[in-house]
């Protein structure tokens, strides 16, 4: 028993012999909570331990939280006379109002004027903003587009890069508006038929649509008269604006590609609803601040059978717009066209007949100074919507008349200093003995596939003729030189483009001109009495007749 005690004792003692010297081992291999060469490494700090991860880039940051630098808006810009630039934004562009103020355009030196808001394209849907064009950049070439940004951004930008600019576009060789019918694509170009009567032949010129070289498709132009130039539709669909220019097609030479402003939407046709009526006159004119003068000169025409009335605003800055809301709202039809571009006036009309064609039989081609007068209307006590219809041709000679001539009489200043508050038919009574020039009430399936014009008469489809109205059966009265504060205006700029702006010595015999003016926006002595020989009141008797509403009101004065 002893034995076996002994035994046992021998075996546990093996036992703990054996597991004191694998925990030694381990011990030993092992650095540990116990281990010599842990106990001597410092301790962790901030300091020692590894660089954190980056921080998110700012793309994958809460919007409040990211601080991105102002980003201007899509457009593009072009110079224009007098050093002004004007910026064109798409439609789809997002505005924030009011567009008045609340703009301003960045030059590359950071010059920052502000971007007057000029108007709605009424055909390509984009927004018009006009600024200047800085003294501190007209030094150095080429010119640079100012990008358009919010006018709360101005601080920020002045820290900021900004994006590489563009060079700046010339108003002398661009195309700057389109039209698209239910046969063609007409575009709008300058710098290509300067002068009138130089005309380049429509082979010389294809019509690119597409920004794409490389996927753009050319069609063939039909017509290139003036600034008017006809190209044939592409076999394409799409409900997205596309660019459209015009390609000089050089023998000897690439071709060259003119810079566009306008735009081509494939599915859209701009075509004015078919359900409207058809009028048998509407009136097209050109118009800047004529504010004064609208409420007269369409309430006097509504009245002897004007039905519709197209204003193509060569960017009025006076009460112009609420004139038009004003009279809309007494049951008349006065539309506004928004026609930024400068001297493009032949240009504008050709757009005007093409727009008016859907919607009028015929259309009247004069300003808002000019009023038709027939000496027979003074025999009747109330004007009639008949009336400025009888002038035109009836059948059959009606198929072969395409336009119908009026001579004017121009009156002279007759005294006022002011403009006549009852008035022009009132005011002015007094005008020059000779008729001068003419005006022209035109059929407009019987313009020529080309839309050539001189301002007064358009160029008609062979077949057609022009019908000459004698003095004795209607004349148009043409306010011209009024009081020397409102004849002024005129030296702002001809909005003809092929009439010398009066402020150039130059052609200073030419009929546009006032005789003996010159060139300078001086008053001449005794302006108030010149350019009258004879005394002519029938105007004044008749308007006071019809829109008499009292012995010293017009009808016109009253809203």
């Amino acid at each position: 028993m002893a034995r076996k005690s002994r035994k046992n004792s021998f075996v546990i003692i093996l036992a703990i012999v054996t597991f004191l010297a694998t925990l030694y081992h381990h011990l030993h291999q092992s650095p540990s909570l116990t281990s010599a060469r842990f106990l001597r490494r410092p301790l962790e700090t901030l300091d020692s331990l590894p660089p954190p991860p980056p921080p998110p880039r700012p793309s994958l940051l809460p919007l409040q939280q990211q601080q991105q630098p102002p980003r201007p808006l899509s457009g593009v810009a072009v110079l224009i006379p007098d050093w002004e630039v004007l910026v064109i934004v798409p439609p789809q562009t997002p505005l924030i109002p009011p567009l008045e103020n609340n703009y301003i355009c960045v030059y590359p030196d950071k010059s920052s004027p502000p971007a007057k808001f000029a108007g709605k394209l009424p055909f390509n849907g984009g927004y018009a903003f006009k600024c200047e064009f800085p003294a501190s950049n007209r030094r150095r070439l080429p010119f640079f587009q100012p990008m358009l940004f919010c006018a709360e951004e101005r601080e920020n930008l002045l820290s900021q890069p900004l994006p590489p600019p563009k060079e700046l576009l010339r108003w002398n060789f661009i195309v700057y508006d389109s039209f698209t019918t239910e046969n063609d694509v007409v575009l709008f170009v300058k710098g290509v038929n300067n002068r009138q009567g130089a005309t380049r032949p429509p082979s010389d010129f294809r019509c690119v649509f597409g920004h794409d070289s490389s996927t753009a498709i050319k069609t063939p132009v039909t017509s290139a008269s003036q600034e008017v130039f006809r190209c044939l539709r592409p076999e394409m669909t799409g409900s997205r604006p596309i660019s459209v220019t015009i390609e000089i097609v050089e023998n000897d030479r690439r071709a060259v590609i003119i810079p566009s402003l306008a735009q081509y939407t494939p599915d859209n046709e701009r075509t004015i609803m078919q359900s409207e009526k058809k009028s048998l006159i509407c009136a097209c004119t050109m118009v800047y601040n004529a504010g004064k003068f609208l409420r007269e000169w369409v309430m006097f025409h509504s009245k002897i059978g004007v039905d519709k009335f197209i204003l193509y605003d060569n960017d009025s800055d006076d009460d112009l717009a609420a004139q038009v809301v004003s009279l809309r709202k007494e049951g008349f039809d006065v539309r506004t066209v928004y026609w930024v571009w400068p001297k493009a006036q032949e240009a504008g009309f050709s757009h005007c007949s093409l727009y008016s064609a859907r919607i009028c039989e015929w259309a009247a081609f004069v300003d808002v100074d000019e009023f038709f007068l027939s000496p027979t209307w003074l025999d009747s006590p109330h004007p009639a919507a008949h009336m400025l219809g009888s002038l035109l041709p009836k059948e059959p000679d009606l198929e072969r008349v395409g336009q119908v001539s009026i001579r004017c009489i121009e009156f002279g200043p007759s005294n006022q200093t002011t403009h006549p508050i009852e008035g022009v038919t009132q005011g002015y009574t007094c005008r020059r003995q000779a008729d001068q020039r003419h005006k022209s009430i035109v059929y407009l399936p019987a313009l020529d596939h080309s839309l050539k014009n001189a301002v007064h008469h358009f160029e008609t489809r062979v077949g057609y003729k022009t019908l000459h109205v004698e003095t004795s059966q209607a004349i148009v009265n043409h306010y011209k030189y009024q009081a020397w504060p409102e004849f002024q205006a005129k030296f702002r700029r001809r909005v003809s483009a092929y009439v010398i702006d009066w402020q150039q010595n130059l052609n200073l015999e030419s009929n546009d001109r006032a005789p003996g003016l010159g060139s300078k926006p001086i008053e001449p002595p005794e302006w108030s009495q010149k350019f009258c020989e004879v005394r002519d009141e029938r105007m004044k008797v008749l308007t006071k007749m019809w829109f008499g509403a009292s012995e010293s009101t017009m009808a016109w004065q009253s809203a």
